[in-house]
């Protein structure tokens, strides 16, 4: 249950360290950091509706953002999305070239593309300046961005360049039995601790249900549980042991009413968006920061570590081409060599900090005795004899295999990315073979900006 508080917990920890710096660095720099938000949701709970009424909301407030759309198999977007996965990538050309299924054609689709969304960051960086917000849609099926390695890749590359938000819509009609809130509850914790980013529940489609009914199961436990004391079932009992301890997590989170098609609750979740960019800046960021620097110190240690076993491998073998191999030195023997190099003591010892002749060097020689050169690389040379000839019959009776279908598999190649409307924007249609180049991969495509739309 106190983990619920990780994120605060050690902010406060690392801003007790040094809250100067964190006064000082950490402050919201305004203009030119516009706010992210992702929105994720489960299928059918009115994310791209609610991106349509964002999208004019801020039309009508005069408010510049910037709108991503990453679902590569919706057949009709009804916002002007200024980046569009499916100018990119085309869905069903992946699912007929890789033989796949619906979620695995999203799941290669968005891989794809997350290989260039360092254009795509370039891009929304030459806009910055003139954007407050950064709208980004989700495929339907939340997995397939929540847990896969493209949809971390794409969440972590936006927390690292603009303070970021997720937002997580739940569908309140269907969430009015306990049982399925709890689960959308559950899933929402996970996503949570998963993102390492401020959180928001948006409670969407209030027009048709209050969403106070959740709220007042957030906050009263006691309430939720007498909402569960007419059904004796084993996932009742499941459920009520698990509101104990989410009981905790509801204190450190956000939660908004809102309805995609009335446009009500606007007003309060813009102002939570406000007050999750703040909580960004002054705990999420130094965590941020302070992890960094913890893996930055341990790869330079790892690195320091690397270069003294070399500086020791290179004394031992005096310079001398060896097969660092120990299968190679097993159960050989052979007289120490004594006569140590003095000037590549000093230099190693002042270098990188250790003795050539410390107990490690000594028990290695006594082992393995001293290195014959020409025996390691004899040993060598027949090794990759024979590897050679190996690869040689494997080319051989592959070529006769291939050579009968070469012809067919030309013609029956076609395109996994759609070419844009601007033929000077983004390649033209590439095969599935070339997909996985990155000199050939396909290009971000930027629509009209925001001001033009």
């Amino acid at each position: 249950m106190s983990d619920s508080k990780a994120p605060s917990s050690a902010s406060s920890a690392s801003s007790s360290a040094a809250p100067q710096q964190q006064q000082g660095a950490f402050q919201d720099p305004g203009k030119g950091t516009p706010t992210t938000v992702i929105v994720i949701g489960m299928a059918g709970s009115g994310k791209t509706t609610l991106l349509q009424r964002l999208n004019a909301h801020v039309h009508q407030n005069q408010d510049p953002s910037y709108f991503i759309n990453l679902d590569p198999a919706v057949s009709k977007v009804p916002y002007g999305a200024n980046i569009d996965i499916r100018d990119t990538v085309n869905y069903k050309e992946v699912m007929k070239q890789y033989n796949l299924g619906p979620n695995g054609g999203i799941l290669t689709s968005l891989n794809l593309f997350a290989t260039r969304f360092d254009q795509v960051l370039q891009f929304v960086e030459k806009r910055a300046d003139s954007l407050k917000h950064i709208f980004i849609d989700t495929p339907g099926q939340i997995e397939i961005f929540t847990w896969s390695a493209s949809g971390t890749i794409i969440a972590d590359s936006l927390a690292a360049s603009f303070p970021t938000v997720v937002v997580y819509v739940v569908d309140t009609p269907r969430n009015s039995n306990p049982v399925t809130f709890m689960s959308n509850m559950l899933y929402a914790c996970s996503i949570m601790y998963k993102t390492k980013v401020p959180f928001l529940i948006a409670f969407n489609k209030c027009d048709v249900v209050s969403h106070e009914f959740a709220l007042r199961w957030m906050n009263d436990l006691d309430e939720f549980t007498a909402s569960l004391r007419s059904d004796d079932s084993y996932m009742t009992t499941l459920t009520r042991s698990m509101s104990l301890v989410l009981d905790e997590f509801y204190k450190n989170l956000r939660a908004v009413g809102v309805s995609a098609v009335t446009g009500s609750g606007m007003k309060e979740f813009f102002a939570a968006i406000d007050d999750a960019r703040k909580e960004y800046y002054e705990e999420y960021l130094p965590v941020m920061q302070r992890v960094a620097e913890e893996k930055k110190a341990k790869e330079e240690s790892i690195k320091q570590s690397q270069m003294q076993k070399l500086a020791k491998d290179v004394l031992k073998s005096k310079g001398q081409k060896v097969v660092m191999g120990k299968a190679h030195r097993l159960g050989r023997e052979g007289d120490n060599d004594e006569d140590e190099d003095e000037g590549d003591e000093d230099e190693a010892e002042a270098d990188y900090g250790i003795d050539p002749a410390d107990d490690e060097v000594e028990d290695e020689e006594e082992e393995y005795g001293e290195i014959d050169p020409d025996q390691d690389r004899k040993d060598f040379d027949d090794f990759m004899a024979k590897i050679r000839a190996m690869q040689m019959s494997q080319a051989q009776a592959q070529a006769q295999s291939a050579s009968s279908s070469s012809a067919s598999a030309s013609n029956s190649s076609s395109a996994s990315f759609a070419s844009s409307s601007s033929p000077s924007e983004t390649p033209s249609s590439l095969s599935a073979s070339s997909a996985s180049s990155s000199s050939s991969s396909p290009a971000a495509v930027e629509r009209e900006p925001y001001a033009k739309q």
